[in-house]
């Protein structure tokens, strides 16, 4: 995995992470404007750093994947396979 994918793999669970904490909050306070506004500030930086991942380097669920010519979700190696995206250490 080159240290850009890394960066790139990073940056979507770190949103990721942001938007499950976000979501719990919102369970228990539903008309919270700030909690609102900090769940839609970072499902938008998730949904820009999904679709550069997957843009340059593959789908990251098997909903993602195209398959108009063929399977492609599993003729690559799988996002979280790091030694076999790059060779390298994970």
């Amino acid at each position: 995995m080159t240290s850009e994918q890394h960066k790139l793999m990073k940056k979507l669970q770190a949103c990721s992470f942001a938007l499950t904490e976000a979501n719990l909050y919102l369970d228990s306070h539903p008309t919270c404007a700030d909690g609102l506004a900090y769940f839609r500030r970072h499902k938008d930086e998730y949904e820009k750093a999904r679709a550069e991942y997957e843009k340059k380097y593959g789908p990251l669920t098997a909903c993602a994947a195209e398959g108009t010519r063929k399977w492609e979700w599993v003729t690559q190696p799988f996002p979280w396979e790091y030694k076999a995206n790059e060779g390298g250490e994970d």
